[in-house]
């Protein structure tokens, strides 16, 4: 009796499922993989094995990975807890480091599973998938805005990696890999632990943040809230847990705050956070760093004061650095911040930011000048006459008034920066702009 088509691809997903375990222990896949730990220059886990020290006999480590998996004697170290800042934060996050062993079994699973899971996965989802930016993500945002879905749900997810239900993951898995050695591949890894202070925690819930597979996971677990939206009409974007869904109304965006936190706890087992999902309109909504005014992409109020606070911080007035080894710092962290935020559709926004930074390398100039004498003989030496340097040297006004004045905009202009080897993404830059800042 011929099969039917659901019975052919289920027999087809089967035969797929089967030679995952196989393919995962594969020579070839393996040193794929390390290639890939290789190229993330990963710090070493708590076994102190560096990256180099592991390639170096490379040959002999994949033969001892794929006997203990094969044997089951492979065990996976738990991971070295260390706490890093978060963003815009004086809170902290943990973030878990594998030992690099585990690390390249963790991304030979990762390939091997990954096209099992991204072809069904929702096309309202972008993070960690490949092929797949942020720019992608906040372009169909903005389309959803201009089609007039400009109020939006914001929902925070509470400790999303530390939160996750093994149980639920691992039945979810379960539905697509039929080979209980990949199950317990992945069990294992999930359950190896934190070592915290040289005290070991286990790890019953949650997917280690630092695991090269926990962003694949995080959308196995989360691609059951993307087919919910979709169930519902409902459209949204969903970035790893930073989900914002976009409706006509205030009313029905509380309404959908309402039903969509009950499926999450409910069904997903997972937390909301009360505190910090809102409903709102697009202007008041960070995603990604950028928010939706007027139909236009910019860069957050949040995410810009964040970047006045770092360009503070790299540009203090006292230092002992010299000017040249400040601004390659300054520059080392604005070329990274303006590689993301050019997507920003107000370029006065990098213009802000470029002018704060100078403004506040002249204040730092102007401070170095221990005595009024000395500022007034630094402004002569930049070009300007001896009376008016001598009277904005001797004025009443304080250091970061001065760093605005119009002196110092002739003695240290924006090209004079440019000389220097500040970095400016704006090709003709305007006066500097006060903004208030100390």
């Amino acid at each position: 009796m011929r099969a039917n088509r659901g019975e052919m691809e289920q027999l087809k997903l089967e035969i797929e499922s089967r030679k995952v375990f196989e393919q995962i222990i594969n020579r070839d896949e393996l040193t794929r993989a390390y290639k890939v730990v290789k190229a993330n220059k990963g710090a070493p886990g708590i076994d102190g094995i560096t990256v180099e020290a592991f390639g170096a006999h490379l040959h002999e480590e994949i033969t001892r990975l794929i006997e203990e998996i094969t044997t089951w004697t492979y065990r996976p170290k738990p991971v070295r807890r260390v706490m890093i800042p978060k963003p815009g934060s004086t809170k902290e996050r943990p973030l878990g480091i594998p030992c690099v062993r585990d690390r390249v079994v963790q991304y030979a699973m990762k390939a091997v599973l990954e096209p099992l899971y991204e072809k069904d996965f929702s096309e309202s989802s972008y993070g960690f998938r490949p092929n797949r930016r942020q720019q992608q993500a906040l372009d169909r945002a903005k389309a959803l805005v201009r089609e007039g879905k400009e109020w939006v749900v914001d929902i925070d997810l509470e400790n999303f990696f530390g939160t996750i239900n093994h149980d639920r993951l691992m039945a979810t898995l379960a539905k697509k890999i039929d080979d209980k050695r990949v199950l317990r591949l992945i069990g294992m890894t999930l359950r190896s632990g934190a070592m915290i202070n040289g005290t070991l925690e286990p790890t019953s819930e949650g997917s280690v943040q630092g695991s090269p597979l926990s962003p694949l996971l995080s959308n196995i677990v989360l691609d059951e809230l993307d087919k919910e939206l979709e169930r519902r009409g409902l459209s949204f974007c969903r970035w790893a847990d930073d989900c914002n869904i976009f409706v006509s109304s205030q009313k029905a965006a509380e309404r959908v705050m309402t039903g969509i936190s009950k499926f999450i706890e409910g069904k997903l087992k997972l937390k909301v956070n009360r505190e910090k999902s809102k409903v709102a309109q697009t202007k008041n909504v960070k995603f990604l760093g950028m928010s939706i005014v007027d139909g236009l992409l910019i860069v957050s109020t949040k995410a810009m004061a964040n970047a006045m606070d770092r360009a503070k911080a790299l540009t203090p007035r006292r230092t002992h650095l010299p000017l040249t080894t400040q601004i390659e710092r300054i520059n080392r962290w604005y070329l990274g911040w303006k590689n993301y935020f050019r997507m920003t559709e107000m370029p006065r926004q990098l213009e802000t930011i470029e002018a704060h930074i100078r403004r506040r390398l002249r204040a730092r100039i102007i401070a170095a000048q221990k005595r009024r004498r000395h500022l007034a003989s630094k402004l002569e030496k930049q070009g300007l006459s001896r009376t008016f340097a001598r009277r904005t040297a001797y004025s009443p006004q304080d250091v970061w008034a001065l760093s605005i004045s119009s002196a110092a905009h002739r003695a240290w202009t924006n090209a004079w920066f440019t000389q220097q080897g500040l970095f400016s993404a704006c090709s003709t830059p305007k006066a500097t702009i006060n903004l208030g800042v100390s």
